[in-house]
């Protein structure tokens, strides 16, 4: 599966959230312990240490010593935002998994907690980038267009609801281009009726993507070829009233006074 760099614009609007604590920034100094997962620690110390490998980029043992954190300290105030580091930590690492299920079970103890936003906007971000060309499964996809639009459900007016709506545009976007992909497949192989489903399926459910023009326009081709021209001249003439100006149109324009200029 294709992995992606975070983009700027998310890690932006994650790092905003991680605020040092004054606490852990006043602890006396010396040098930190060495990160061994298994040595038990106080918490200062612990989460000082987390946080340390976490500046330094060092995501993978950032997030183990998160884990640490909560697993030793569990009832410590701090556990509850190490979940969150931790699952901040893993999404850096492109360990998106891990980075799911630390936000989900922050959400399952704390669904009311302040920071449950941030919760919702990692686990959408794990799955958006996990998304992979057209031409996979899109199970992922869909997920990462599920945890999005919980994003904004629940949280219309946070500061991730904005950057989720761009994404899920684009995740949209993605499913149609998997739709026309397999329709094109169809019509290649003279499976009219089938590909002139999979174009329906972007008119309707995705009008709004760069997909929906030559939807239209397939779904001209498969009418004629199906032997139904009055179909086909609907879908010509709804290309032609939303998109006037489009190389699509004037292909369709073409094909229709070819094919069936009396209809």
């Amino acid at each position: 599966m294709t992995h992606r760099t975070p983009s700027r614009a998310a890690v932006r609007l994650l790092a905003a959230a991680l605020v040092i604590t004054p606490m852990l920034a006043a602890c006396a100094g010396g040098g930190v312990k060495k990160d061994t997962r298994y040595v038990a620690r106080d918490v200062n110390t612990l989460y000082r240490a987390a946080q340390d490998r976490l500046d330094r980029q060092q995501y993978g043992i950032a997030a183990a010593l998160f884990d640490e954190v909560e697993r030793q300290h569990p009832y410590s105030p701090w556990a509850r935002r190490a979940q969150l580091m931790s699952s901040f930590s893993y999404y850096m690492d492109r360990e998106y998994t891990p980075a799911i299920e630390a936000a989900q079970r922050f959400l399952a103890i704390h669904p009311g907690n302040k920071d449950a936003p941030y919760a919702y906007y990692l686990i959408g971000l794990s799955y958006y980038e996990q998304i992979s060309d057209v031409t996979r499964d899109q199970k992922i996809t869909q997920q990462a267009s599920n945890a999005l639009g919980e994003v904004i459900r629940r949280y219309p007016d946070s500061r991730y609801a904005s950057d989720a709506r761009l994404k899920i545009d684009l995740v949209q976007d993605h499913l149609a281009g998997k739709e026309m992909e397999i329709g094109r497949f169809y019509q290649r192989s003279s499976n009219w009726l089938a590909a002139s489903i999979r174009f329906r399926e972007v008119v309707d459910k995705y009008q709004t993507t760069s997909h929906a023009p030559e939807a239209l326009y397939r779904l001209t081709e498969c009418y004629l070829s199906l032997g139904i021209p009055a179909e086909a001249k609907k879908s010509a003439a709804v290309l032609g009233a939303n998109y006037p100006g489009n190389e699509w149109y004037e292909r369709a324009y073409k094909l229709m006074q070819k094919n069936a200029p009396s209809v």
